[in-house]
């Protein structure tokens, strides 16, 4: 649901559950409130659009404040006036008749009453909706993948193998620049353990953040992932894309030529059935596991993928969890829930 069903839908939510609170006390409110519009102007249901007119441009002659004097009977013909022109305003609309006419028929369809007349009177522009909502698709978008790559960083910072790692390089930078220069060591000596932690982890995160190649959905976002300049760039995407296609079938449909490393690793990810953001999560040993077996052929992805099959079923089959499944299916069959094991 796009931002402008939000706004009504909200809407409808509170004044409905106010409404409903109130012991339905919900015509005071909106349209003519607890009068009824067709009587205030005189007319009925079956009154024409042109009638109407008529019968308000009568009532309004004759309630018009100017054309009566005294505070008194001016108020009570201000009052009066205010009550035809509300009238008239929901009225001469064949939209807002329609909606009046089905709360008349309806008077306990609160809810229904309430999106119908706000889905009126809320009006936006489209192209705003669609900047606004756009906009908080790119934050959001934007935001996750830092905290995506953040978890990333953190979670190698914990593995004793990757930190371990990041502080032999530490060591070796610090030993190659003879060591921590005389400020740098006085303003060490001073700070407490707490502030030296902090340090250490800083520069331990700094070392993984350039040293670590992290891909797939956890990779260090860039400003080009956002919505904004993906749409930006469409023009520019779909032109790429048409000119790969098209050297594509000129290249190896049409010319023959084999394939490079790029294509076949194309072709394997096409063959999995994976997203590009999917395939990059994969390790690199598997990768060129896959390309020393040739998947980005049909015949040998699809010889691969039977054996991967059986192999996960004998996986299965010495499962005890499985076994024990499967006797429980053989002995009391799928549609009998007991609590026997």
């Amino acid at each position: 649901m796009t931002t402008a069903g939000w706004i009504p839908s909200l809407v409808v939510l509170i004044l409905g559950f106010l409404a409903t609170a109130s012991n339905g006390h919900y015509l005071d409110q909106f349209y003519c409130g607890p009068d009824n519009c067709y009587e205030l102007l005189g007319v009925n249901r079956e009154s024409t659009k042109h009638e109407i007119a008529k019968s308000y441009r009568q009532l309004a002659r004759k309630f018009h404040p100017d054309l009566h004097h005294g505070a008194e009977q001016k108020q009570v013909a201000e009052e009066s006036f205010k009550k035809i022109a509300t009238a008239y305003e929901v009225l001469k609309d064949e939209e807002s008749r329609t909606d009046y006419n089905y709360m008349l028929d309806n008077p306990q369809a609160y809810y229904a009453h309430f999106y119908r007349y706000y889905r009126r009177k809320t009006k936006i522009d489209v192209r705003l909706v669609v900047i606004v909502t756009i906009s908080i698709i790119s934050c959001i978008q934007y935001v996750s993948r830092w905290q995506r790559y953040d978890t990333a960083i953190k979670y190698f910072m914990s593995l004793p193998k990757y930190r371990n790692k990041a502080q032999e390089i530490i060591n070796q930078t610090q030993s190659d620049g003879n060591g921590l220069s005389s400020n740098a060591s006085k303003q060490r000596a001073k700070a407490s353990k707490a502030e030296m932690k902090k340090e250490h982890d800083r520069r331990i995160r700094e070392v993984i953040e350039n040293n670590m190649d992290i891909q797939g959905a956890y990779a260090k976002p860039e400003i080009t992932d956002i919505l904004w300049i993906q749409l930006f760039l469409l023009p520019y995407t779909v032109g790429r894309y048409l000119w790969w296609v098209a050297r594509w079938i000129w290249k190896f449909n049409v010319c023959k030529q084999p394939y490079g490393r790029d294509e076949q690793l194309y072709l394997v990810r096409r063959n999995m059935k994976l997203t590009a953001v999917q395939f990059d999560a994969i390790e690199l040993d598997t990768v060129e596991q896959f390309l020393r077996q040739e998947l980005w052929v049909k015949s040998n992805f699809d010889r691969w993928k039977i054996e991967q099959e059986n192999e996960k079923k004998k996986q299965m089959a010495d499962n005890p969890r499985y076994k024990a499944f499967r006797r429980y299916m053989k002995n009391h069959g799928p549609g009998r829930l007991t609590f026997e094991e």
